[in-house]
């Protein structure tokens, strides 16, 4: 619902899991070296698991307008904050690619997955690939939506960069808002007060605000540079089912990227989203749905 007084958007974010039975919980995670790394956790629904990533500096409410039509469709879905983000704990190191991977997968073996199917946007994409890149036979198939990872521009990392600390560092909200605006094709249509006051309360916590260097480290290019999804490592995830979605709008990458990455990786499918920006599963949760579950139908199988 928008005010037309305001060109604001009222709906709580929460809305869309209404009448679906779910849970948030804390999933003691272990990782080996580190130890426990309590992880928010959303768990909704029953048969094959389907977890999905947020991207830099995101939390699981990226993925609220997805659960419900999933779970109808018949697949358990998992949206976790993932290692340094939101409310999942913070250890006190560089969160490069391999880091959250040992997170991922020791997430999946704290709640008995052996073989999910992984849906990850930008940095949720990076990560999940390079898991099903290193370790196939955890992944039934995989989804890149607007993946990260491929490339290293200098611009668009100073973009994130920047916004993100600003939004940090600073306590003016309109800044939380700006770095929400940035991911959208139509941000006056899908950013609602509630998403931005639940994004400024994650960005003000203090564990946050401590650990902000960390979360953005693969913005500097050395580091980055050294977790690039080269094309070697994409030709690696032939052994799995993937699918790329792309919006046609997208801030942080140009349809050539997608392109390339599709041809990077044999036998992938590529779904070009139209009046979409960085998010295509909640800008255009309808069409990502529907193509998800096709996809995901077609290689349960896979298993």
């Amino acid at each position: 619902m928008t005010d037309p007084a305001t060109d604001r958007v009222l709906e709580t974010a929460w809305l869309d899991l209404t009448g679906t039975p779910f849970a948030i919980e804390r999933v003691e995670v272990e990782i080996p070296g580190v130890g426990i790394v309590p992880t928010r956790s959303l768990r909704a629904g029953s048969g094959p698991d389907v977890v999905f990533l947020h991207g830099t500096s995101g939390h699981l409410e990226a993925f609220l307008r997805n659960i419900v039509a999933h779970v109808d469709a018949g697949f358990r879905c998992h949206a976790i904050d993932m290692l340094g983000h939101g409310y999942t704990g913070k250890p006190d190191y560089p969160y490069e690619i391999p880091r959250y991977v040992e997170h991922l997968v020791a997430y999946l073996d704290a709640c008995g997955i052996e073989r999910p199917h992984l849906a990850g946007e930008s940095l949720g994409g990076w990560v999940a690939a390079w898991l099903a890149s290193e370790h196939p036979e955890r992944v039934a198939s995989l989804q890149l939506i607007a993946a990260g990872g491929t490339k290293a521009n200098p611009e668009i990392m100073e973009r994130i960069k920047t916004s993100t600390r600003r939004a940090v560092t600073e306590d003016d909200i309109s800044l939380t808002r700006d770095r929400l605006h940035l991911l959208m094709h139509d941000p006056h249509a899908n950013i609602s007060d509630e998403l931005v006051e639940i994004r400024h309360r994650i960005y003000h916590a203090p564990d946050f605000v401590a650990n902000i260097d960390n979360l953005l480290c693969l913005q500097e290019m050395e580091i980055r540079q050294r977790n690039l999804l080269r094309p070697d490592r994409l030709q690696r995830l032939a052994a799995v089912p993937t699918l790329i979605v792309w919006g046609h709008d997208n801030p942080f990458g140009d349809v050539p990227e997608a392109q390339k990455m599709h041809d990077d990786i044999p036998g992938s499918e590529f779904e070009l989203l139209a009046a979409c920006g960085h998010w295509p599963q909640h800008e255009q949760a309808d069409l990502y749905n529907a193509r998800s579950i096709a996809f995901l139908r077609a290689h349960e199988a896979s298993e």
